[in-house]
């Protein structure tokens, strides 16, 4: 690939760190206002999430026909998603798809990893070096990194000695892993488990899970989807589109009025059993208190209990698989397919690790407090260093030789979730302090790919050189970023939200809570006023 001149005698005038939903969209709009960019991927293709998340069932949680890019008509109405919750292998060549339509791989650098970026204070510019020992300069460099995108593995003595197989969910390997006949264990009951345990459990000779902490769950009631449906959503996308961007969470649903506390328990129950039978994600929205007044909540929880209990045959094993130490929805809802029907077949165990702790993993075994486990695969659901992890492991040098990592060692400080004081012209796509996970990622991402490319054009359009926002602003957003959690039952959970999951890693809650389109005016109304709480020259 050549490298063409960025317009301040850099390489590029930006450099891209990611090729997912983010990256692509990130040189598409960079590309149609005139900047010259390159994406660097770490991976042999694009896709990001859904090029590393293969695991058996892995689909994502958003309905597709919102979860998709909304910038093209014509992407729209070409492409036909077949279910209503689309499997990874569907999403990946919607985004393969992408990047061949509008031409976007031949700005995007595969199986290239970034080890570092730091700041040229002399020249306002930011030097990327990778893995390789490439060295690009650009005026602004975008982490396009993705939230959910840094494997984690649990801190277990032994965890390094497994000699069998073993598999992480955030990085399954490309070619179909067959199970038939093995006794595979898997350690974690998060989403990626949820998903996968029905499919690993029809494989297996025998499954073992082994669970530290219940997670709520709810049935996606997937199905494939009519063509009636499907011409109907396409003959009235930007609508629906128009829905998605203006509504708390980022998806294309009306208004609840009602409160949990306000109604009868009879009422109640109707409602939950109605979205209950609609399914998804669309269950949290049932109320308009649910994740405010705990005892509104506890009606939820105590519904979605009520279902496990129903579904799981053994009294002991449906008690266990109850979450009851944590708010429902506080940690993501998880949507599943016969996730708690697993539970009934006969070559499916259940290993609660609050009463039967893992002392340790020897070279073909999971030891437990009360027994142990040979097993021939052990698969760990164990999640990721979220929001902050993939941009901890790159060393990122801002101002004064400090770092990102450092400036984040007591939790993440960024302003609007998109920029850092002290890194000027460094952009975050959905990082911490933003919607993020919260949301609709792909309603986030757009929302933040064109505020980007916006402020790099009213830039270019000034002749100025360098951005960053100012300390004081960053703090008042880093504060009510916090204040807005506080204000709901989210910092009662010991989540990944916090950081919770990974050790040593200060428990700061990371999204803003108030909103996908109050958060869009607000970054807005930044823009509008020529770019207030931010220094620029």
């Amino acid at each position: 690939m050549a490298v063409r001149e960025g317009s301040g005698g850099t390489d590029f005038d930006a450099i891209v760190v990611g090729a997912g939903f983010s990256g692509l969209y990130m040189l598409y709009k960079l590309r149609e206002a005139g900047f010259t960019t390159r994406v660097l991927e770490s991976g042999g293709g694009v896709g990001g999430t859904w090029y590393w998340n293969r695991y058996p069932g892995a689909r994502c949680d958003v309905e597709s026909v919102d979860y998709s890019y909304s910038f093209s008509p014509e992407l729209e109405q070409e492409w036909t998603w077949s279910e209503r919750y689309s499997a990874q292998p569907e999403i990946l060549a919607y985004l393969e798809h992408v990047a061949d339509r509008f031409e976007l791989r031949r700005d995007i650098q595969f199986d290239t990893k970034v080890s570092s970026a730091r700041f040229d204070e002399d020249t306002n510019c930011w030097n990327v070096t990778t893995e390789h020992g490439e060295s690009l300069t650009a005026r602004f460099c975008i982490m396009a990194t993705g939230c959910l995108s840094a494997p984690k593995l649990p801190e277990i003595e032994g965890v390094e000695t497994f000699a069998r197989a073993t598999y992480h969910t955030g990085h399954w390997p490309h070619e179909p892993v067959d199970f038939s006949g093995l006794r595979v264990g898997i350690i974690g009951t998060g989403s990626s488990a949820i998903q996968s345990i029905p499919h690993i459990a029809r494989q297996a000779a025998h499954l073992t899970v082994f669970q530290r902490t219940p997670n709520f769950s709810v049935p996606a009631w997937n199905h494939p989807l009519e063509p009636d449906y499907v011409q109907e959503v396409k003959s009235d996308y930007p609508a629906r589109r128009e829905l998605c961007r203006t509504s708390q969470a980022g998806f294309p649903t009306g208004t609840v009025e009602e409160a949990a506390s306000s109604v009868s328990a009879e009422a109640r129950r109707r409602r939950y059993e109605e979205k209950g039978a609609e399914g998804g994600l669309r269950f949290l929205g049932s109320f308009t208190d649910l994740l405010v007044d705990p005892d509104a909540n506890e009606t939820a929880a105590e519904f979605i209990r009520s279902k496990i209990r129903e579904i799981v045959k053994d009294p002991e094993t449906a008690a266990a698989l109850c979450p009851r130490d944590y708010p429902a929805g506080t940690k993501r809802l998880c949507v599943d397919i016969d996730y708690y029907e697993t539970y009934n077949r006969p070559n499916v165990t259940l290993v609660d690790l609050r009463s039967n702790p893992i002392e340790r993993i020897t070279e073909d075994s999971v030891v437990t407090a009360q027994g142990t486990h040979e097993l021939d695969a052990l698969v760990f659901a164990t999640g990721f260093d979220a929001m902050t992890g993939a941009l901890s492991q790159i060393d990122i040098e801002g101002l004064g030789g400090r770092t990102l990592k450092e400036k984040w060692k007591d939790g993440p400080r960024a302003h609007l979730g998109l920029t850092a004081a002290g890194f000027p012209n460094l952009f975050m796509i959905t990082g911490p302090g933003s919607p993020s996970v919260l949301s609709n990622m792909v309603v986030s991402i757009e929302q933040h790919v064109d505020w980007v490319t916006q402020c790099m054009a009213y830039m270019r359009a000034e002749g100025l050189e360098r951005i960053e926002p100012q300390p004081d602003a960053e703090d008042e957003w880093v504060e009510l970023v916090s204040a807005l959690a506080d204000f709901t039952l989210f910092p009662r959970a010991n989540s990944w939200y916090r950081g919770a999951n990974v050790e040593g890693k200060a428990q700061v809650f990371m999204p803003y809570v108030g909103g996908v389109y109050t958060y869009r005016q607000q970054c807005d109304e930044v823009a509008q006023s020529g770019y207030k709480g931010f220094s620029i020259s």
